[in-house]
């Protein structure tokens, strides 16, 4: 298996301000940053397959396994054991957002093979916290819970989940049709095939073009959410709703953007998934924890760091999205040129005008001063 990138889903590709770096910070030895992109040696393969987990907007990915097929082949099957040996490349691949998806969609307990791992190595306590973080969300609203065995454990050839050519035509229409009802405000849409990326000598190097940018115009949202969005939808609403600190939740979060607000408009038009967005006469931002994939661009992007994060996640959320309203703007329209502007008080004169007005005045000074020097020139000239 080689590993692929999606350079179009990267936050990196999306603003040189992105300080993204989870995909480095779990396969240190694998990729590094070149131009400000993901870069990796042409051969790196399950290695790296930790940065297909934590990628935010899975952009990266392995040849011949998806994840998502994997979720449904998986229940289809006997198995209830997930484990590099039988049916995973490295459990590392799936992300909190599978797991709990998992968790809650089987009707029996799920069981972690880490006999595989060093329990000294980054890559074991990396998927250690990523069932621990799981398992703590699902304690909030379930009494499901993931269990881990660290012993050896048997291969069981009838326990594997079947390839995708096995899968058959009716059972595909079934995935797509449980895919297609996770829509939310119409933002959700199926996520295309990983484009094949291209492959340099030595390392695998990746430019933006035309298509790239394409790709990066459109929001999407990575099929990890949507298939825990209505597995979530599925399992019923808890009586109770919890606040989880944010600190312990590294897939979704909630906002709030402070007075230092401008409606710069950076925020909404960057966001990978349309978690941020406006209306028509941009006067407003709404935000919908739900599309949040916690990928902090929009708070990389935030010139005066308006944009934070909530203490707390409502687990409300995961079952009932709310479109929350951060800040409102009154909008006015400028008296010289006549666009529409963000109106703090004064004049109904709009920043850029304000600005031409302000150089206007500074090359009619400018002029002044210079005339009255040549005159003042002129003068002694004549005096002597």
């Amino acid at each position: 298996m080689k590993l692929h990138f999606d350079v179009g889903a990267c936050v990196r590709a999306k603003s040189k301000f992105s300080e993204c770096t989870k995909c480095m910070d779990v396969c240190p030895d694998s990729i590094t940053l070149q131009d400000n992109l993901p870069t990796f040696k042409t051969a790196t393969g399950i290695e790296a397959a930790a940065c297909v987990g934590v990628c935010p907007t899975e952009a990266f990915a392995l040849s011949n396994f998806s994840t998502t097929e994997f979720f449904f082949s998986f229940l289809e099957s006997k198995v209830r054991l997930i484990s590099p040996k039988i049916n995973v490349p490295c459990l590392s691949v799936l992300s909190v957002e599978h797991l709990i998806s998992l968790a809650l969609a089987s009707n029996e307990p799920i069981t972690l093979d880490l006999s595989a791992y060093d329990e000294e190595s980054l890559l074991y306590k990396h998927i250690e916290e990523t069932i621990e973080e799981a398992n703590f969300v699902l304690s909030s609203f379930s009494d499901k819970q993931l269990e881990t065995n660290v012993e050896e454990s048997a291969r069981h050839p009838e326990l594997v989940s079947r390839s995708p050519e096995e899968v058959s035509d009716e059972e595909v229409t079934s995935r797509r049709s449980f895919l297609g009802n996770a829509s939310l405000k119409g933002v959700i849409k199926h996520k295309k095939a990983f484009d094949e990326a291209v492959e340099a000598d030595e390392l695998q190097q990746f430019d933006i073009d035309a298509s790239v940018i394409a790709k990066i115009k459109d929001k999407q949202l990575p099929n990890k959410r949507k298939i825990l969005f209505t597995t979530l939808k599925r399992a019923g609403v808890p009586e109770v709703f919890e606040v989880l600190p944010q600190e312990n939740v590294s897939f979704v979060s909630q906002k709030y953007v402070d007075e230092k607000c401008t409606n710069c408009q950076i925020c909404y038009r960057i966001c990978p998934t349309g978690a941020l967005s406006t209306d028509g006469k941009f006067s407003l931002i709404h935000f919908d924890a739900m599309l949040c994939v916690k990928c902090h661009l929009c708070h990389d992007v935030c010139e005066p760091d308006a944009i934070h994060l909530q203490k707390g996640f409502e687990i409300k959320e995961l079952f009932e999205p709310t479109q929350r309203t951060l800040a409102t703007f009154n909008i006015k329209r400028c008296n010289e040129c006549g666009n529409t502007f963000t109106y703090t008080g004064g004049e109904l004169t709009c920043p850029r005008c304000l600005v031409e007005e302000e150089e206007a005045m500074f090359l009619h000074q400018n002029a002044k001063q210079m005339k009255a020097k040549m005159e003042e020139e002129k003068i002694k000239q004549e005096e002597s």
